[in-house]
């Protein structure tokens, strides 16, 4: 027979696993919903206004698709820095965690699907800016706080980013992206388990009703934002829960989890994109995601909040420093082997990155146990 504070410890231990199983699964649902929401939504909405608009494929990647891809990790910033009991590490690991995702994930799987040539006129314009978006993140990083001056830096360069994407090809004459164009081939069918389908079924059909048809992409695009505004707000409080309970950092959680779920309909969207031949609109996707995220998606919730309060923003965090070293790491590895590749794409490139991506989740994983 079981003592009263044996059988006290076993309820509680009971209710914890029950406790940590809800909140994964809410996390779950609220990255497949993100997922759905872009992949069927959002994105479709962003290339119907680019189509609308005449945008070049390269521009339409490093800002509608980027801006599209990236609203997750926006509103994530949003929410955790105005979460009450001061939980804006989560949108900061989010974001930077998010940002070598692209870099090294989505970019190495984006090589992996096909090969690529892409024009070293945008990659130069976007790693030069993200360059100097991760050098403004080290700066802000530094003196532990944000001061209203440098979240208005952080905007400004963004909006010098969007001018400087519609006016390259004036300063540096290229060819839009168009290359490796095949058959579009047909993949088959994968029957889903019972359970799965009885669960994923309602929720499809919760968003079915929830939009309008295609013609309508600019109401689409406004419930689309909703949606994922919501759904970052259920991934902030189920990342505040999660992290108590394991008793790791929020920043942790956010770099790992919340950055790789955040990011996997941006993943999506780009190897689709690869398979029709615009690796050059992928990769500028991917890094204009992350000039995106650095600039306005940290900028602008800092801008605000000061604005609001009057206060400075605490950013202080010794595992995100560290992995703003790595995000400057990553683009000039990434930058050297398109250099060294004579700006071709290919399979050991991709299984390069990847490997460099999952070293970096080990390290992050025992940095956390240590």
């Amino acid at each position: 027979m079981f003592s009263i504070k044996q059988n006290l410890y076993f309820w509680t231990f009971i209710f914890i696993i029950m406790e940590l199983v809800v909140y994964a699964l809410l996390s779950l649902v609220a990255f497949y919903l993100i997922a759905q929401v872009s992949d069927r939504y959002f994105i479709p909405s962003l290339d119907a206004i680019s189509e609308r608009m005449k945008i070049r494929s390269d521009v339409a990647g490093a800002t509608f698709m980027a801006m599209g891809s990236s609203a997750p990790e926006l509103f994530i910033a949003l929410i955790a820095v105005f979460h009450p009991g001061g939980h804006a590490e989560i949108g900061m690991g989010t974001i930077v965690g998010s940002a070598l995702f692209n870099v090294l994930a989505i970019i190495g799987g984006v090589a992996l699907v096909r090969k690529a040539v892409v024009a070293w006129q945008p990659i130069l314009r976007d790693t030069i800016f993200y360059l100097i978006s991760i050098a403004l993140l080290a700066f802000v990083f530094y003196n532990d706080k944000i001061h209203l001056f440098e979240a208005i830096l952080l905007i400004a360069v963004y909006v010098m980013y969007i001018f400087a994407v519609i006016y390259w090809s004036r300063i540096v004459p290229y060819k839009d992206d168009a290359v490796y164009v095949e058959p579009t081939v047909k993949e088959p069918k994968v029957k889903r388990y019972k359970l799965l389908r009885a669960i994923i079924k309602p929720l499809d059909q919760i968003l079915k009703l929830t939009f309008l048809k295609e013609r309508y992409f600019i109401a689409n695009f406004s419930i689309s934002i909703i949606w994922i505004a919501l759904m970052s707000w259920l991934l902030v409080n189920s990342a505040i829960e999660i992290s108590a309970i394991l008793d790791v950092p929020e920043g942790i959680i956010a770099l790992t989890v919340l950055a790789i779920g955040t990011s996997i309909p941006d993943m999506i969207t780009s190897l689709l994109v690869a398979k029709k031949g615009r690796g050059g609109m992928a990769i500028s996707n991917a890094l204009g995601s992350n000039v995106f995220d650095v600039l306005l998606g940290l900028g602008l919730p800092w801008f605000i909040v000061i604005l609001l309060t009057g206060e400075s923003v605490d950013v202080f965090s010794k595992n995100i420093f560290l992995s703003v070293i790595l995000l400057f790491s990553s683009v000039i590895i990434f930058f050297l082997l398109l250099l060294i590749r004579r700006w071709q794409v290919r399979k050991p490139t991709g299984f390069l990155l990847l490997a460099l991506y999952l070293a970096y989740l080990i390290w992050q994983i025992i940095s956390s146990v240590c």
